[in-house]
């Protein structure tokens, strides 16, 4: 099989691999902004080369954008009184279509009483399918915002160690339940779309109140995993543009190692476990060792 290129100068053809595209942007003085908001959006959709379609040109193999949590828009559209920022954690679940995401509401509302926590609000996400291919729409499950918060009012990261339990009891306990973030600082809005159907399908992200100080964008190219709504980029903390090809020996490794993983910062962490979700992709894992070692005071 001839090579694409003979190696010359700084070009070696063992590099040509595909891989997804990824794009951070920040405020170096920390200001929250629309305008920082559009900016990464408009990077996003110059990524599109980077990410993958199938034969739909209309369904993409995964687009996603992470943001600080945007009080401001929150507080205009939940009729709820929320607790002052940072004190509340928000989140987007992917739930059952029809008459199961109630009964999916209910167990998840037991869970977080359960870990403490009290929910202030739901709200059902807009959303506008319009432009998706057949394959997305058909994957796709209903979008509900969840805001819950602790009753003795903690805030930022402490907050952030309770919630991290209650999603993990989630995850494992209900199938059909998937929250891309749970967090009272951040926020990730994603799916099974291309790059410009992600603000498409979102009208939150055009919405002019939504405002942050730093944001990571990402296009997927599926490699290790078939494209799936939960496994759209980014996740909790990371997006990724490669492959781990060790993964499997990195989740043994971690799975050994929980039978003595303890943190005074997670006092409920064997609730929690596993850590690595059976199935989820190379950066799922990676990204769910890595939220662990941080919430756990690394």
């Amino acid at each position: 099989m001839p090579s694409l290129m003979p190696a010359r100068g700084l070009y070696d053809p063992r590099f040509e691999h595909d891989s997804c595209g990824v794009s951070f942007v920040a405020n170096l003085r920390g200001e929250q902004s629309n305008e920082l908001v559009q900016t990464g959006l408009r990077a996003l959709t110059n990524l599109e080369h980077r990410g993958a379609t199938g034969a739909e040109p209309d369904t993409g193999d995964g687009a996603g954008i992470l943001l600080q949590i945007p009080d401001r828009l929150f507080r205009n559209v939940v009729s709820a009184d929320l607790p002052p920022a940072g004190a509340y954690a928000a989140g987007i679940g992917f739930l059952p279509q029809g008459e199961g995401a109630e009964a999916a509401k209910t167990a998840i509302e037991g869970i977080l009483s359960d870990e403490g926590l009290d929910v202030v609000a739901w709200r059902e996400l807009p959303i506008d399918p319009s432009t998706l291919g057949t394959t997305a729409r058909e994957a796709m499950p209903s979008f509900w915002q969840l805001f819950c918060a602790a009753p003795d009012g903690r805030s930022g990261i402490e907050l952030d160690r309770l919630t991290f339990v209650a999603r993990k009891r989630i995850e494992h306990e209900l199938s059909d339940v998937y929250f891309p973030s749970l967090s009272s600082r951040t926020i990730v809005y994603k799916g099974m779309l291309t790059t410009p159907q992600l603000s498409a399908f979102f009208p939150d992200l055009t919405n002019p109140l939504i405002e942050s100080a730093l944001l990571l964008v990402h296009s997927r190219f599926s490699t290790n995993t078939f494209p799936s709504w939960p496994l759209a980029h980014p996740y909790r903390y990371v997006a990724h543009n490669g492959e781990i090809n060790t993964v499997q020996g990195n989740q043994n490794w971690m799975r050994a190692r929980e039978a003595l993983a303890s943190s005074e910062l997670l006092p409920g962490l064997e609730r929690a476990l596993p850590i690595c979700t059976p199935g989820g992709s190379d950066t799922a894992r990676f990204d769910e060792a890595l939220e662990l070692l941080h919430l756990g005071g690394r």
